[in-house]
């Protein structure tokens, strides 16, 4: 089992080592054309160059603690039209940078995915929204295809939400427009809103379902469980591929740290439930993700590596259940 971080990689003191820097859409379109380039070339010089110190930080690490979510603004306003049309003559001399983290994550067993954000819905009824969606799966896709994946079923792992008023007949229609190497690498997710794990299974003969068992929880009021009769659909969607779970639990403060949260003695709105505390603090809800033993996972949490590295202290203890 793997256990994973996203996006941002803390030292012991709990500050970014080696940050990814962003910019505004507001900022770029205020400079003129030479000063849009030097700042977009700035920016993805640097994110690409601490992205590979971060993966050389993990590379020192167990290989269990190999797993990590990249952040969807290592190149920079990439899907912005103006910054786009500079990206078209600028982008090969990325090329050898983006091919080296590739190359050392490869060589080191470790795992890599991208999580566009909320704002890309495939399964939109609004013919925009897709098209934007779209664009926005296939910046992710080229990212990873200059890192030298997408050449086989789940090399890399690009998740989005189903949640659209398209449901899955809308996700599936822009899920044939996307290219091949996208294909290979989108997973959806089940969210606590609007869809559910039985509405995201309707897709799994398109791409693997990755199960959220903190949205589920919110949503359903449920803690499934790894015999439930939907487990082996959602790794049968996986085709062989080692299935990830998404791992989050409510803020401190809000659930017990102790037992089994009953959201309706909580008291507690369901939309104060849906945000990821600091640490995984309640040692029975670390039990039931780590009851999972089937697949890697994906730890939502706010202090991210520092968070995993606790849990997969706890796992080493030996408390988690049989």
């Amino acid at each position: 089992m793997k256990l994973g971080f996203a996006c941002k990689y803390f030292n012991t003191e709990a500050k970014q080592p080696f940050p990814l820097r962003a910019t505004t859409r507001t900022r770029f379109l205020s400079l003129d054309k030479a000063a849009r380039l030097a700042l977009i070339s700035d920016i993805s010089q640097h994110n690409l160059s601490n992205l590979y110190l971060t993966l050389e930080a993990l590379a020192k690490e167990p290989e269990a603690l190999r797993m990590m979510r990249l952040g969807s603004d290592l190149l920079p306003l990439f899907t912005v039209p103006e910054a786009n049309e500079l990206y078209q003559d600028y982008l090969p001399e990325l090329y050898s940078a983006l091919a080296k983290c590739g190359d050392f994550a490869r060589a080191h067993h470790i795992r890599l995915s991208f999580h566009p954000g909320q704002y890309s819905v495939l399964a939109s009824d609004n013919p925009l929204v897709v098209e934007r969606a779209i664009e926005d799966v296939e910046y992710h896709t080229l990212c990873a295809k200059l890192m030298g994946y997408g050449k086989t079923f789940q090399d890399f792992k690009i998740n989005i939400h189903m949640n659209g008023k398209g449901g899955f007949e809308g996700f599936k229609t822009a899920f044939n427009r996307l290219s091949p190497e996208a294909k290979n690498m989108l997973t959806v997710e089940n969210d606590e809103i609007s869809c559910s794990l039985d509405d995201v299974l309707q897709a799994q003969e398109l791409c693997p379902i990755v199960l959220d068992i903190h949205h589920h929880w919110v949503k359903e009021n449920e803690f499934i469980r790894p015999d439930d009769p939907r487990i082996p659909q959602i790794k049968a969607s996986w085709r062989g591929v080692r299935p990830v779970l998404h791992y989050s639990i409510s803020q401190e403060g809000i659930i017990p740290p102790h037992g089994w949260p009953n959201q309706e003695e909580l008291g507690v709105a369901r939309t104060k439930l849906r945000a990821h505390s600091d640490y995984y603090f309640n040692d029975t809800l670390n039990d039931w993700a780590l009851s999972f033993k089937d697949f890697d996972i994906m730890c939502e949490v706010k202090m991210k590596n520092l968070a995993r590295d606790r849990l997969f202290n706890y796992a080493g203890q030996g408390k988690q259940q049989d």
